[in-house]
């Protein structure tokens, strides 16, 4: 479960069975008034009641009873528990990871800074580490909200009748607690802007239900010949076997040639879509079309080949990015809780943790590859490597969009050349007589 906001002691409880500091306070002014009427035996009644409801000593609530209750401030102010230094090593963190929330900031702090450390972008000391490994996600947001009125606002770019393939394609919803990687949800999402005609481009993105793992490839137009070479793209460079792969209902997926082609590279994959219009079905990979691809590319038509070239080489940093430094937090619990309207769900998740670091814990990968992963991030300083995702997109829109009734030729958008010989022959079905 997240942190909350909370200030459990300014008044709101944790525990029922535990009063907060101010629940306190009000049961011993109402104790109180009675208190001074009574006699010896009921006073000593009523401390016995004290001492069982609010767990003070019984000597601590004789001073309170006789003396007043009023709140007075505080004399003398609490000494700082953790050094400027710790601010400034926040505020470089928090910006190296793009500004993500505390929860999954916090335990990444020890790694990030010895690692920026490494490639000089900040000095760190034994107690600095020392506080960055104890300071707690309540006091990082604290930190975050003091120091976020000082940090200049981040830019973000840029303000039918069913499928006869998908008949055959079984429906189901991929469960959340898949303990194995390489189930993988898949989407296309759409940079056509305003106007959806001729041909733009998509953004291929699969993302892996069980480590938060992310893929994308940018391809012009829906082609089978594009969305081929988007797979290869992706299959190239990814650590883990696809073992299933989980695409809504579109034809750009669920097409006899694309299907072929699945089977043929993918070793015993495992095909399964899901319910029409129902995009929770595909929730893990449709929540990060929002923050892996609008948040850096937003809605802005882009349909050009050089666009599409650089979106591409955008998807390689971003792939490095956000698999090696980018924690992500995993819905460790489900609880149902009866309510007064019925019932509600309360969800309790895991510790943040990177989908490398995900990856290399599940086993699924060899100790080789663990081991490689493992010196090529040590290799890369985050912070640069921020500061070249954003000087790629401010090149991007840049760039000019293709000329109206332009011919814009996709085979310069391959990651492999076009070969004849690799397109499947059409499905008996797709033959026009």
């Amino acid at each position: 479960m997240i942190p909350s906001n909370d200030n459990v002691t300014g008044g709101k409880m944790q525990n029922d069975a535990v009063m907060t500091i101010n629940e306190r306070w009000k049961y011993l002014l109402l104790m109180q008034l009675g208190y001074h009427k009574a006699g010896r035996g009921e006073r000593s009644h009523l401390l016995d009641d004290m001492e069982l409801v609010t767990r003070l000593h019984r000597k601590s609530l004789i001073r309170l009873m006789e003396g007043s209750l009023e709140r007075r401030s505080r004399q003398r102010q609490r000494a700082r528990s953790y050094t400027p230094d710790v601010d400034d090593a926040v505020r470089l963190i928090w910006e190296s990871l793009d500004y993500v929330c505390a929860e999954r900031l916090t335990p990444s702090l020890v790694d990030m800074a010895s690692q920026l450390a490494a490639h000089g972008e900040m000095h760190v000391s034994d107690p600095l580490l020392e506080q960055l490994g104890r300071i707690s996600v309540s006091t990082v947001q604290r930190i975050l909200k003091r120091i976020g009125q000082d940090v200049p606002r981040h830019r973000r770019k840029p303000s039918g009748a069913a499928n006869l393939v998908a008949r055959e394609i079984p429906i189901r919803r991929l469960a959340w607690n898949i303990a194995q990687p390489g189930h993988f949800e898949v989407d296309l999402t759409h940079h056509s802007g305003v106007n959806a005609s001729g041909d733009f481009m998509y953004t291929l993105q699969m993302i892996d239900v069980t480590t938060g793992w992310s893929e994308r490839a940018a391809v012009l137009g829906r082609s089978f010949l594009v969305m081929r070479d988007a797979f290869l793209r992706i299959h190239a460079r990814l650590p883990i076997p696809i073992r299933e792969l989980h695409p809504d209902n579109g034809s750009e997926f669920l097409n006899w040639n694309l299907i072929r082609f699945w089977q043929g590279v993918f070793q015993d994959v495992q095909l399964s879509r899901s319910f029409p219009y129902h995009k929770n079905d595909n929730r893990f990979v449709e929540q990060k079309n929002a923050t892996l691809v609008r948040a850096y590319l937003g809605f802005e038509r882009l349909d050009s080949v050089a666009q599409v070239n650089a979106v591409n080489q955008l998807f390689d940093l971003l792939w490095t990015y956000n698999n090696f430094f980018q924690p992500v937090m995993r819905l460790a619990e489900k609880i149902v809780e009866p309510s007064g309207h019925g019932s509600h769900i309360k969800r309790r998740y895991d510790r943040a943790k990177t989908p490398m670091d995900r990856l290399c814990e599940s086993g699924a990968i060899p100790l080789e590859r663990q081991e490689e992963l493992q010196r090529r991030r040590d290799q890369i300083n985050p912070r640069q490597l921020r500061e070249d995702v954003y000087d790629l997109i401010d090149r991007i829109f840049r760039l000019p969009n293709a000329e109206p009734g332009q011919y814009e030729d996709v085979a310069q958008t391959l990651f492999q050349s076009l070969d004849p010989s690799h397109l499947p022959d059409q499905h008996p079905s797709e033959r026009v007589a």
